[in-house]
């Protein structure tokens, strides 16, 4: 039984605003999602001038609409020892921030619909042990140990137990505060409309407010990243997926581990509620971009047509019309569109709701009590680019986590923080280099999930 919903994007922590903008720091930050929030956070505390800047409220588009999961389960093995950095860095935040941002370790749970999947689940454990990972794989009646009454029975499974989840809402301005306790400066509703280029290298950013000097620019848009970039001919391919979630109120289900079924998934949320959502089905709207970046996408449409839904309609007119580039002294549309806040898919949602419903009796008759959309910023090979952009000296970029953001967040910031300062990077960044889209190396995609 529902209760009245909201369609609209979570409510965010709020942050307070900087006040006095400067003419010039050491490093400025584009974007306030998860990603550089924490960067700005790592570089503030080295002792770095750090400025951020965000066109919206900090964490208000997918770094606060996410699942909330913190996981090493399933990732590509490029991923993972900036993942184990990250969960050492969650493991901190309560203590670094003096907010309960919900980081729990109960674990992460995959059942396996059929023995193909099991068999993935059991090749990547077998291969996640040899980075220390306790990855275990379950035959079907463990898996129902962890569900009280589950009415479906599983190929096996996957868990490790190390894994954890955290409070999209509160992790961010959580971090956030936490860098401007340690002197960064964040400026929120303040677009970036450009980068300031002087003797073909970065030297700061155009504001809507005005320009700040910087030697070293991070860009941490997400979605708006590649947009942002081909103003100044950075030609990085990147689409948005739709992700589509709900909550529920609070429920007793005596389920503790955040659990992905073939249809549906679970993370116990601090109120007691579970956030539910599904990656069975991907949305994606055609827009002008996905023909400029169609080559480099095809490998992973090919790989994952059964599941790709795509939709032509008005975001291809409104990208093609809009999102034009003026000059840097007129109203960009990062101004015009403060947040991304797509519809969520109905269709999918109702289909995610039913089998929940019908696949635990615990979640049978409990509300739901919001939807919501959000859009991630998805790279040809599914993993980010965490780099510096040789052509363009003093241009680092922190963007395409490809729905993996979050967990990653916090290892991500500190990563790009040592590469935006030239420090020793906490892990080998060669992965995420940005040359790979263009120095000929193949589009690798590993399929674990």
């Amino acid at each position: 039984m529902n209760t009245r919903l909201i369609h609209r994007g979570p409510a965010m922590t709020a942050v307070a605003n900087s006040q006095t903008l400067m003419g010039s720091v050491d490093v400025a930050i584009v974007g306030g999602g998860i990603i550089g929030v924490s960067a700005a956070f790592f570089l503030a505390r080295q002792g770095n001038r750090v400025a951020l800047f965000e066109k919206g409220e900090v964490g208000g588009e997918q770094s606060g609409r996410n699942w909330g999961w913190v996981r090493l389960a399933g990732r590509d093995l490029r991923e993972l020892p900036l993942m184990l950095q990250a969960h050492a860095v969650w493991s901190t935040l309560h203590q670094e921030t003096g907010i309960d941002v919900g980081y729990r370790r109960r674990g992460i749970l995959y059942a396996a619909k059929t023995p193909k999947a099991r068999d993935r689940y059991r090749r990547w454990a077998l291969a996640a042990r040899e980075f220390g990972i306790d990855a275990r794989s379950l035959d079907p009646a463990e898996v129902a140990g962890f569900v009280p009454g589950l009415n479906r029975t599983p190929f096996g499974g996957m868990y490790v137990p190390e894994d954890a989840g955290a409070e999209p809402q509160l992790a961010a301005p959580a971090i956030a505060s936490a860098a401007q306790a340690a002197g960064a400066l964040i400026f929120q509703n303040c677009a970036v409309r450009g980068l300031d280029i002087e003797a073909g290298r970065v030297a700061g950013v155009v504001t809507e407010t005005g320009r700040v000097k910087a030697s070293t620019v991070i860009v941490a848009g997400g979605a708006w990243s590649s947009h942002l970039l081909a103003r100044h001919g950075v030609r990085l391919p990147q689409l948005k997926v739709l992700s589509s979630v709900m909550r529920t109120g609070p429920v007793e289900t005596g389920i503790e581990p955040t659990m992905g079924f073939s249809d549906f998934s679970i993370r116990k949320r601090l109120d007691g509620g579970y956030t539910v959502a599904s990656s069975a089905v991907s949305l994606v709207d055609v827009v002008p971009d996905s023909f400029r970046f169609f080559r480099e996408f095809l490998p992973a449409i090919k790989l994952e047509r059964k599941s790709l839904k795509l939709r032509f309609g008005k975001p291809f007119v409104d990208e093609l019309l809009a999102y034009r580039h003026r000059p840097l002294e007129q109203k960009s549309i990062y101004e015009t569109v403060r947040v991304l806040d797509p519809a969520p898919d109905g269709d999918l949602l109702a289909r995610v709701e039913a089998h929940m419903r019908a696949g635990i009796p615990s979640f049978r008759d409990v509300s739901i009590l919001q939807k919501w959309g959000g859009m991630i910023d998805t790279t040809p090979d599914v993993i980010p680019v965490i780099s510096k952009v040789e052509a363009l000296p003093g241009l680092v970029i922190g963007t395409g986590f490809s729905g993996h953001g979050f967990g990653i967040g916090p290892g991500a910031g500190q990563l790009l923080s040592e590469i935006a300062t030239d420090r020793q990077p906490c892990v080998d960044p060669t992965p995420f280099r940005f040359s790979r889209f263009g120095d000929g190396s193949p589009i690798e995609i590993q399929n674990w999930l």
